[in-house]
């Protein structure tokens, strides 16, 4: 069943949340590890982890929408 135009827009405007916040939440994550042991290593790590992770979030939904558009 072909998703709504609606329905689309709603769930790339999501993304678009979803890539700020998971890189942000990231960045938190290795500054506080770094506040914690006194490194400076923990915040560039965590961040590219975030950054990877909205990444895969996009490709599975471009990927989950374009297998939708052609199976139909």
């Amino acid at each position: 069943m072909k998703k709504s135009f609606a329905v689309l827009v709603g769930e790339y405007t999501a993304l678009a949340f979803l890539l700020p916040a998971s890189t942000f939440v990231g960045y938190g994550i290795g500054y506080l590890l770094d506040k914690a042991f006194g490194t400076r290593i923990f915040y560039l790590v965590f961040l590219v982890l975030g950054i990877v992770a909205g990444f895969v979030k996009l490709i599975q939904q471009v990927q989950r929408d374009t297998r939708n558009d052609n199976g139909s």
